[in-house]
Protein backbone atom coordinates (compact mmCIF):
# COMPACT_ATOMS: atom_id res chain seq x y z
CA UNK A 1 0.00 0.00 0.00
CA UNK A 2 3.06 2.15 -0.54
CA UNK A 3 2.81 5.70 -2.48
CA UNK A 4 6.03 7.15 -2.81
CA UNK A 5 4.27 10.35 -3.36
CA UNK A 6 2.29 10.22 0.07
CA UNK A 7 2.83 12.16 3.48
CA UNK A 8 4.15 9.99 5.73
CA UNK A 9 4.24 9.46 9.71
CA UNK A 10 8.11 9.40 11.51
CA UNK A 11 7.64 5.95 11.83
CA UNK A 12 7.52 5.01 8.28
CA UNK A 13 3.12 4.36 7.85
CA UNK A 14 1.38 6.17 5.37
CA UNK A 15 -1.31 9.00 6.53
CA UNK A 16 -4.16 10.43 4.62
CA UNK A 17 -5.79 13.53 4.70
CA UNK A 18 -7.98 14.57 7.65
CA UNK A 19 -8.50 17.05 9.94
CA UNK A 20 -6.35 17.03 13.35
CA UNK A 21 -8.99 15.77 16.15
CA UNK A 22 -11.49 14.21 14.14
CA UNK A 23 -13.20 11.10 14.64
CA UNK A 24 -10.95 9.51 11.74
CA UNK A 25 -7.67 10.69 13.35
CA UNK A 26 -8.76 9.27 16.85
CA UNK A 27 -9.98 6.05 15.53
CA UNK A 28 -6.43 6.04 13.80
CA UNK A 29 -4.62 6.96 16.86
CA UNK A 30 -6.17 3.72 18.37
CA UNK A 31 -4.87 1.78 16.68
CA UNK A 32 -1.20 1.98 17.72
CA UNK A 33 -0.14 -1.39 19.25
CA UNK A 34 1.84 0.14 22.08
CA UNK A 35 -0.64 2.91 23.69
CA UNK A 36 -0.58 2.75 27.25
CA UNK A 37 -3.85 1.91 29.26
CA UNK A 38 -4.35 5.58 30.48
CA UNK A 39 -4.08 6.96 27.12
CA UNK A 40 -6.51 4.11 25.05
CA UNK A 41 -9.25 4.98 27.74
CA UNK A 42 -8.33 8.77 26.83
CA UNK A 43 -8.65 8.16 23.23
CA UNK A 44 -11.59 6.04 23.36
CA UNK A 45 -13.59 8.60 25.49
CA UNK A 46 -12.59 11.45 22.56
CA UNK A 47 -14.11 9.12 20.20
CA UNK A 48 -16.98 8.81 22.12
CA UNK A 49 -17.26 12.63 22.65
CA UNK A 50 -16.97 12.84 18.73
CA UNK A 51 -18.86 9.98 17.54
CA UNK A 52 -21.56 11.34 19.65
CA UNK A 53 -21.80 14.84 18.37
CA UNK A 54 -21.61 13.34 14.64
CA UNK A 55 -24.08 10.28 14.79
CA UNK A 56 -26.58 12.45 16.95
CA UNK A 57 -27.68 14.39 13.63
CA UNK A 58 -29.33 11.23 12.02
CA UNK A 59 -30.97 10.06 15.68
CA UNK A 60 -30.60 6.81 17.57
CA UNK A 61 -34.23 5.25 18.08
CA UNK A 62 -36.16 6.60 15.42
CA UNK A 63 -33.94 5.76 12.49
CA UNK A 64 -31.45 3.06 13.90
CA UNK A 65 -30.17 1.92 9.51
CA UNK A 66 -29.29 5.35 9.68
CA UNK A 67 -27.21 5.28 12.34
CA UNK A 68 -25.70 2.13 10.85
CA UNK A 69 -25.33 4.27 7.50
CA UNK A 70 -23.39 6.92 9.44
CA UNK A 71 -20.98 4.48 11.10
CA UNK A 72 -20.25 3.01 7.98
CA UNK A 73 -19.15 6.69 6.15
CA UNK A 74 -17.49 7.38 9.63
CA UNK A 75 -15.47 3.69 8.94
CA UNK A 76 -14.52 4.74 5.34
CA UNK A 77 -12.89 7.91 6.42
CA UNK A 78 -10.90 6.20 9.20
CA UNK A 79 -9.86 3.77 6.71
CA UNK A 80 -8.54 6.61 4.52
CA UNK A 81 -6.53 7.64 7.71
CA UNK A 82 -4.67 4.49 8.98
CA UNK A 83 -1.42 4.38 9.01
CA UNK A 84 -1.24 1.30 7.49
CA UNK A 85 2.98 0.36 6.79
CA UNK A 86 4.77 -0.77 4.29
CA UNK A 87 6.88 -3.84 4.32
CA UNK A 88 10.22 -2.26 4.79
CA UNK A 89 8.43 -0.33 7.63
CA UNK A 90 7.17 -3.45 9.15
CA UNK A 91 10.48 -5.41 8.29
CA UNK A 92 12.37 -2.36 10.11
CA UNK A 93 9.82 -3.15 13.36
CA UNK A 94 9.95 -6.42 13.82
CA UNK A 95 13.92 -7.42 12.89
CA UNK A 96 14.65 -11.07 12.09
CA UNK A 97 11.20 -12.76 11.36
CA UNK A 98 10.26 -14.18 7.70
CA UNK A 99 7.11 -13.68 6.49
CA UNK A 100 4.92 -15.84 8.10
CA UNK A 101 6.30 -14.93 11.92
CA UNK A 102 5.74 -11.26 10.68
CA UNK A 103 1.68 -11.94 10.10
CA UNK A 104 1.85 -14.21 13.28
CA UNK A 105 3.18 -11.14 15.56
CA UNK A 106 1.09 -8.48 13.00
CA UNK A 107 -1.93 -10.55 13.93
CA UNK A 108 -0.98 -10.76 17.74
CA UNK A 109 -0.48 -7.62 18.10
CA UNK A 110 -4.00 -6.28 16.70
CA UNK A 111 -5.78 -8.75 19.17
CA UNK A 112 -4.20 -7.08 22.18
CA UNK A 113 -4.92 -4.20 20.80
CA UNK A 114 -8.80 -4.72 20.26
CA UNK A 115 -8.53 -5.85 23.69
CA UNK A 116 -7.65 -3.17 25.12
CA UNK A 117 -10.44 -1.48 23.68
CA UNK A 118 -12.63 -3.58 24.42
CA UNK A 119 -10.99 -2.81 28.61
CA UNK A 120 -11.25 0.70 27.87
CA UNK A 121 -14.59 0.88 26.79
CA UNK A 122 -15.95 -1.16 30.21
CA UNK A 123 -13.10 1.58 31.79
CA UNK A 124 -15.23 3.79 30.13
CA UNK A 125 -18.70 2.76 31.11
CA UNK A 126 -17.69 1.44 34.75
CA UNK A 127 -15.65 4.57 35.99
CA UNK A 128 -15.49 7.84 33.57
CA UNK A 129 -19.44 8.02 33.39
CA UNK A 130 -20.91 9.53 36.42
CA UNK A 131 -23.95 7.33 35.83
CA UNK A 132 -24.25 3.83 34.44
CA UNK A 133 -24.66 3.36 30.52
CA UNK A 134 -28.41 4.75 29.15
CA UNK A 135 -30.92 3.61 26.35
CA UNK A 136 -29.95 7.09 24.93
CA UNK A 137 -25.99 6.97 26.19
CA UNK A 138 -24.90 3.09 25.63
CA UNK A 139 -25.12 3.30 21.67
CA UNK A 140 -22.76 6.32 21.58
CA UNK A 141 -19.73 4.08 23.60
CA UNK A 142 -21.09 1.13 20.88
CA UNK A 143 -20.23 2.66 18.40
CA UNK A 144 -17.03 4.25 19.12
CA UNK A 145 -16.08 1.28 20.65
CA UNK A 146 -17.26 -0.91 17.22
CA UNK A 147 -15.04 2.40 15.03
CA UNK A 148 -12.16 1.80 16.75
CA UNK A 149 -11.98 -2.06 16.77
CA UNK A 150 -12.67 -2.23 13.01
CA UNK A 151 -9.68 0.58 12.54
CA UNK A 152 -7.37 -1.50 14.49
CA UNK A 153 -8.59 -4.67 12.21
CA UNK A 154 -8.56 -2.65 8.56
CA UNK A 155 -5.37 -2.02 9.35
CA UNK A 156 -4.20 -5.52 10.44
CA UNK A 157 -5.52 -6.59 6.60
CA UNK A 158 -3.95 -3.51 5.11
CA UNK A 159 -0.50 -5.15 6.46
CA UNK A 160 -1.04 -8.41 6.27
CA UNK A 161 -1.44 -7.43 2.14
CA UNK A 162 2.05 -5.82 2.89
CA UNK A 163 3.82 -8.96 3.82
CA UNK A 164 2.00 -11.63 1.31
CA UNK A 165 3.18 -9.48 -1.40
CA UNK A 166 -0.19 -7.88 -2.71
CA UNK A 167 -0.54 -4.76 -1.50
CA UNK A 168 -3.64 -2.53 -1.82
CA UNK A 169 -3.01 0.34 -4.78
CA UNK A 170 -4.98 3.20 -5.95
CA UNK A 171 -5.71 6.11 -4.40
CA UNK A 172 -6.77 6.71 -0.46
CA UNK A 173 -10.31 6.72 -0.92
CA UNK A 174 -10.28 3.41 -3.50
CA UNK A 175 -7.77 1.75 -0.74
CA UNK A 176 -10.44 2.72 1.89
CA UNK A 177 -13.11 0.96 -0.22
CA UNK A 178 -11.00 -1.98 -0.68
CA UNK A 179 -10.38 -2.36 3.05
CA UNK A 180 -13.79 -2.00 4.11
CA UNK A 181 -15.15 -4.42 1.36
CA UNK A 182 -12.08 -7.18 2.64
CA UNK A 183 -13.20 -6.87 6.19
CA UNK A 184 -16.70 -7.44 5.42
CA UNK A 185 -16.26 -10.38 3.82
CA UNK A 186 -13.17 -11.88 5.55
CA UNK A 187 -11.15 -12.36 2.41
CA UNK A 188 -8.55 -10.75 0.75
CA UNK A 189 -8.53 -7.68 -1.76
CA UNK A 190 -9.35 -8.90 -5.30
CA UNK A 191 -7.08 -6.43 -7.29
CA UNK A 192 -9.43 -7.39 -10.04
CA UNK A 193 -12.17 -5.35 -9.34
CA UNK A 194 -13.19 -2.34 -11.10
CA UNK A 195 -12.47 0.82 -10.01
CA UNK A 196 -13.55 2.40 -7.22
CA UNK A 197 -14.52 5.56 -5.73
CA UNK A 198 -16.87 5.64 -2.67
CA UNK A 199 -20.18 5.21 -4.39
CA UNK A 200 -18.86 2.41 -6.65
CA UNK A 201 -16.54 0.67 -4.73
CA UNK A 202 -19.02 -0.32 -1.95
CA UNK A 203 -21.41 -1.98 -4.34
CA UNK A 204 -24.94 -2.34 -3.12
CA UNK A 205 -23.84 -5.88 -2.35
CA UNK A 206 -20.77 -4.74 -0.33
CA UNK A 207 -22.66 -2.02 1.53
CA UNK A 208 -25.31 -5.11 2.75
CA UNK A 209 -22.48 -7.14 3.92
CA UNK A 210 -20.53 -4.33 5.69
CA UNK A 211 -23.88 -3.68 7.25
CA UNK A 212 -24.49 -6.70 8.43
CA UNK A 213 -20.65 -6.67 9.38
CA UNK A 214 -21.39 -4.02 12.03
CA UNK A 215 -24.41 -5.26 13.25
CA UNK A 216 -23.25 -8.32 14.41
CA UNK A 217 -20.16 -6.20 16.20
CA UNK A 218 -22.62 -3.78 18.06
CA UNK A 219 -24.36 -6.81 19.76
CA UNK A 220 -21.10 -8.47 20.66
CA UNK A 221 -19.60 -5.18 21.83
CA UNK A 222 -22.59 -5.25 24.20
CA UNK A 223 -20.71 -6.58 26.59
CA UNK A 224 -19.03 -3.56 27.46
CA UNK A 225 -21.86 -2.27 28.98
CA UNK A 226 -21.83 -5.46 31.83
CA UNK A 227 -22.19 -3.93 35.11
CA UNK A 228 -18.53 -2.65 37.25
CA UNK A 229 -15.54 -3.71 35.24
CA UNK A 230 -16.56 -7.27 34.15
CA UNK A 231 -17.53 -5.80 30.67
CA UNK A 232 -14.18 -4.58 30.58
CA UNK A 233 -12.95 -8.20 31.29
CA UNK A 234 -15.44 -9.97 28.86
CA UNK A 235 -14.91 -7.44 26.02
CA UNK A 236 -11.60 -7.48 25.89
CA UNK A 237 -11.53 -11.53 25.28
CA UNK A 238 -13.98 -11.35 22.73
CA UNK A 239 -12.04 -8.83 20.99
CA UNK A 240 -9.22 -10.56 21.16
CA UNK A 241 -10.45 -14.04 19.68
CA UNK A 242 -12.50 -11.95 17.01
CA UNK A 243 -9.38 -9.93 15.98
CA UNK A 244 -7.21 -13.18 15.75
CA UNK A 245 -10.21 -15.03 13.94
CA UNK A 246 -10.17 -11.83 11.34
CA UNK A 247 -6.82 -11.98 10.90
CA UNK A 248 -6.37 -15.52 10.39
CA UNK A 249 -9.24 -15.51 7.72
CA UNK A 250 -7.58 -13.12 6.03
CA UNK A 251 -4.30 -14.28 6.27
CA UNK A 252 -5.55 -18.43 4.72
CA UNK A 253 -7.25 -16.49 1.94
CA UNK A 254 -3.61 -14.78 1.31
CA UNK A 255 -1.95 -17.83 0.98
CA UNK A 256 -4.48 -19.68 -0.58
CA UNK A 257 -4.22 -16.83 -3.61
CA UNK A 258 -0.34 -16.43 -3.67
CA UNK A 259 -0.44 -20.28 -4.51
CA UNK A 260 -0.25 -21.45 -8.25
CA UNK A 261 0.02 -25.32 -8.45
CA UNK A 262 0.91 -27.34 -11.18
CA UNK A 263 2.11 -31.32 -11.21
CA UNK A 264 3.05 -30.53 -7.39
CA UNK A 265 5.07 -26.96 -8.67
CA UNK A 266 4.14 -24.21 -6.79
CA UNK A 267 5.34 -22.01 -10.27
CA UNK A 268 3.28 -19.13 -10.26
CA UNK A 269 2.29 -16.07 -7.06
CA UNK A 270 4.93 -18.21 -5.17
CA UNK A 271 3.91 -17.71 -1.22
CA UNK A 272 6.33 -14.84 -0.31
CA UNK A 273 8.10 -17.02 2.66
CA UNK A 274 9.10 -19.67 0.00
CA UNK A 275 9.72 -17.39 -2.64
CA UNK A 276 12.10 -15.61 -0.95
CA UNK A 277 14.13 -18.29 1.12
CA UNK A 278 14.37 -20.11 -2.47
CA UNK A 279 15.86 -16.59 -3.74
CA UNK A 280 18.43 -16.72 -0.64
CA UNK A 281 19.51 -20.24 -0.63
CA UNK A 282 19.90 -19.63 -4.58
Amino acid sequence: MSDPGRPREPDGSETGPGPEGSASDTAARLTEPNLDPAERRRLLGRLVTQTATRVRRVGWLPRPGAVVGAVIDLLAEVAERLPVRDLATLRAHHPGLNDEELATRLIRNASRATAGVGAAGGGVAAVEWAAPPTLLTAPVLLTAETVAVAAVELKLIGELHEVYAAPVRGSAVERASALLTSWAGRRGVNPLTPGRGMGAVLSTAARKELRERLVRRFGRNLTTLAPLLAGAAVGAELNRRATRSVGEEIRRDLRRRSARVIDGHVVEGRPPVIERQRRAEA
